[in-house]
């Protein structure tokens, strides 16, 4: 098995360049770290990269890159998927600081690709906006959520941290509630991209961010059940929700099984489990019809507010 460690980027197509890159730098807080063409790639304030944009004819994601251990022969994760009957590629010098790549696709179509080695590579502009600490995790519609959720299980390692009904799966690859996440709906399209940020402080200004550039907070201030990182959502300009949230649970030693104690906790200890009937969230404001425009499995999974 594959025992993936971190979630490290995505790479999203767009129709609007341009556009795209000024939100995910004035808004966001990522500093482009090199142009290649019709690609920009953006890093953190740690000098990592975190999202590569590109130049196409329509919206969608183009891959998740995940990091495995420094130690991983990539040719023998490869051998290790051709006995699953899984194509893959590996390919050299496709992106900043990251010599190698397996390349393959999960069951609904995405694209994942794998590194070991990485460089850490810094912005060529000062950082603005929000400056956000890094991609947290990357939510995927699935039309079978269980069945994807396996595949990520049994190829890459996750582990389930929690359910919602039938219609949800939150999956960790390390100590965070989830780095992965997936929800019913009809096709294999994006759902939503979360970053990390600092803490409340680091929500207020975030806030104050949108509320100055006109764009509607969709859904929160609201602390989750699932997880229970306090989270706020909007549209990027591609009409990608996007969440920013802090406070995530963390299962801190996976042989004791449960999420590291809070006071918000209503199971003692947190386990994971499968979360049945509303409300879910600890507290907050439920999502605006907005938010759920582009995702009906949504719809009578969060109480309206």
């Amino acid at each position: 098995m594959i025992r993936v460690k971190r979630v490290r980027h995505t790479a999203l197509a767009t129709s609007d360049l341009e556009h795209l890159l000024e939100y995910y730098q004035s808004v966001i807080g990522l500093g482009v770290i090199n142009r290649d063409g019709k690609r920009v790639y953006l890093g953190s304030d740690s000098d990592q990269l975190t999202t590569v944009i590109e130049q196409a004819t329509d919206n969608h994601l183009g891959a998740i890159a995940f990091e495995v251990a420094p130690d991983s022969d990539l040719a023998e994760l490869q051998r290790s998927l051709a006995d699953r009957g899984i194509a893959s590629e590996i390919r050299s010098d496709s992106l900043p600081g990251v010599p190698k790549t397996l390349t393959f696709n999960d069951p609904d179509g995405h694209r994942i690709d794998l590194f070991a080695q990485w460089q850490f590579c810094k912005s060529i502009d000062p950082l603005r906006g929000l400056v956000v600490n890094k991609l947290g995790h990357v939510a995927l519609r699935a039309p079978d959520p269980q069945a994807t959720a396996r595949f990520y299980q049994d190829v890459l390692g996750f582990r389930v941290s929690d359910r919602i009904e039938e219609n949800f799966v939150f999956m960790r690859c390390g100590f965070e509630h989830h780095s992965m996440n997936f929800a019913r709906g009809t096709d294999g399209r994006l759902h939503h991209l979360a970053f990390e940020l600092r803490d409340a402080s680091h929500m207020h200004q975030a806030c104050d961010l949108l509320g100055r550039r006109k764009i509607p907070i969709l859904w929160g201030p609201v602390r989750h059940g699932p997880g229970h990182n306090v989270a706020v959502y909007h549209r990027s300009p591609d009409g990608c929700l996007i969440e920013l949230f802090y406070d995530m649970d963390m299962m801190a030693d996976e042989e004791l099984g449960y999420f590291e104690p809070r006071p918000w906790h209503r199971d003692r200890p947190q386990r994971p489990k499968t979360w049945v009937g509303l409300p879910r969230d600890v507290w907050g404001v439920g999502p605006d019809k907005a938010a759920l425009e582009f995702s009906p499995e949504m719809r009578g999974a969060v109480k309206p507010p």
